[in-house]
């Protein structure tokens, strides 16, 4: 193994930990500062056209992998500098620990009865209109966005970490920012928000599926069973109109014995979903089994991704080359929301 993919596989564990223990920045995010930088172009070249939106979605995400290359490159000889930068990369695109106190926060507001604190909550997690959700609304909702999100600000940006080492957490990132900023629906982005949307879709193709199948691995931990999540993944996931988001849903539905989907209101539309699992609405107790599988599919996640990086560099050093020290391989958040706006 090279010291630099070695300093990649340690960096994405303790970067994980860090986001574990410490969780998101109180202040001065990275990715809030991408977001609103990302904002200011986005009105200087907006146009009601996919030409404009391939053109801000190429510089909004060409700008944080060309940083990430430079630093790989500066680093890559150096394997103390390289653990440092990966590990606070991946501290920095994570958004485990927050996606679990959110919910764990739902559960204690919907518990207490207080829906009016549930309904000002939910704009933490998700787009959706809370004024007229009753309780199992809030925790379909809840539970939904843990499942995406779960992929989103957790295993994605592990995986692209592992396979493209700093340039992949955060040219991850800065394309699922931009899908929760630009790729909804609305008048405004009905086409200058398709490339950023596409982008992010493909990104997360392998990440959604492999959140899938840990959900069903962790199982037990929320009282579902491996078989029945299974089960209820292969028959549902596909029903979504999203290419991904069915695929951690269906899991996450199985996995807690609910039927998620419906209808979502919006602010100014409304869609209606496909079902997804069987059995009850999801409620309060939920939304804290959601939280800890969550928890064990990243933790499960972080052991797959150093293991990724890893065995890219022994292949890399087995490969020749000087060792596998050739150059570097190539290549929701809005500043108001913690997390993407799922189409979900």
């Amino acid at each position: 193994m090279t010291r630099r993919w070695a300093a990649d596989a340690a960096g994405l564990i303790a970067g994980y930990l860090l986001d574990a223990a410490l969780g998101d920045p109180r202040r001065l995010h990275p990715v809030a500062g991408f977001g609103t930088a990302a904002g200011a172009l986005e009105k200087r070249i907006h146009r009601p056209s996919r030409t404009a939106g391939t053109a801000f979605t190429a510089i909004a995400v060409g700008v944080p992998v060309l940083a990430g290359l430079a630093a790989g490159r500066a680093t890559r000889h150096h394997p103390v500098a390289r653990f440092a930068l990966t590990t606070a990369a991946t501290w920095t695109v994570l958004g485990g620990r927050t996606l679990r106190r959110e919910a764990r926060t739902m559960a204690r507001h919907l518990e207490a009865g207080d829906l009016p604190a549930a309904r000002n909550r939910l704009g933490h997690l998700c787009g959706r209109d809370p004024s007229a959700l009753d309780e199992p609304e809030l925790a379909r909702a809840t539970v939904e966005s843990v499942a995406e999100n779960t992929s989103d600000a957790v295993v994605a940006p592990l995986l692209w970490g592992a396979v493209l080492g700093p340039a992949g957490l955060l040219g991850y990132r800065a394309a699922n920012t931009l899908d929760a900023m630009v790729g909804h629906r609305s008048p405004r982005y009905a086409r200058f928000g398709t490339p950023s949307a596409r982008l992010d879709d493909v990104l997360n193709l392998a990440p959604s599926r492999l959140t899938g199948l840990l959900t069903a691995v962790v199982a037990p931990i929320a009282g579902g069973t491996p078989k029945e999540t299974l089960r209820v993944w292969r028959r549902d996931r596909d029903d979504h109109p999203s290419p991904n988001a069915g695929q951690c849903e269906s899991a996450m539905a199985g996995a807690l014995g609910v039927r998620l989907g419906g209808r979502n209101v919006y602010f100014g539309r409304s869609e209606t979903r496909p079902f997804l699992g069987d059995g009850p609405r999801p409620s309060a107790v939920h939304l804290r089994r959601a939280a800890r599988v969550s928890g064990a599919v990243g933790a499960v996640a972080v052991v797959l991704a150093a293991a990724v990086a890893a065995a890219r560099g022994t292949i890399t050093a087995g490969g020749g080359g000087g060792g596998g020290e050739g150059p570097e391989g190539p290549h929701r958040t809005t500043p108001r929301r913690l997390f993407r706006r799922p189409r979900s």
